[in-house]
């Protein structure tokens, strides 16, 4: 694992209600992935830090968030733009490599990606089913009430540290 971690908290706003407590960690260049094989060995890694529930897609293009988990997404090939905390957020660019921990209730949309983008997304144990939250009032609603009760998992996904998130994050 190498590269640096970047930190970013987002404040509620435009229906999306973002984590009051916990940041989107963005971890540079995580994975060195050899040709071949890159998605198998990406879950395994997160398997081994409690993070099921695994899935190889890409990443929506319209505003929605999960509630009621945290998320991480692995990009295995290609780069991606995405919107990361609501409109009023921050577009970032990840690539092949980069992994980021999403908290419950951090919004995240895509802008614009490579042809042959590809992610792997996974969740912490007893976190499997998850849901899909749209920037809509009535979500917005119950999900405010829904993030304070998300646990935090035993391990961070891309370290294997405990506790998921460092006590103290610069920001």
């Amino acid at each position: 694992m190498a590269g640096a971690v970047e930190t970013f908290l987002f404040a509620d706003g435009a229906y999306v209600p973002n984590n009051p407590t916990l940041p989107l960690l963005l971890y540079r260049q995580a994975f060195v992935f050899d040709v071949g094989d890159r998605e198998q060995k990406a879950i395994a890694h997160l398997a081994r830090n409690d993070w099921g529930a695994a899935w190889i897609n890409g990443i929506y293009d319209f505003q929605h968030y999960h509630a009621t988990a945290h998320e991480v997404l692995v990009i295995t090939i290609g780069w991606a733009e995405v919107l990361f905390g609501g409109p009023n957020g921050r577009v970032l660019r990840v690539e092949g490599g980069d992994a980021v921990l999403i908290p419950a209730g951090v919004g995240h949309r895509r802008l614009d990606a490579s042809a042959d983008l590809t992610v792997v997304g996974a969740y912490p144990r007893g976190q499997e089913n998850y849901d899909l939250k749209r920037a809509t009032r009535k979500d917005h609603a119950r999900a405010v009430k829904e993030i304070p009760n998300v646990g935090l998992p035993e391990r961070n996904p891309i370290t294997g540290a405990m506790p998921a998130w460092p006590e103290t994050t610069e920001m």
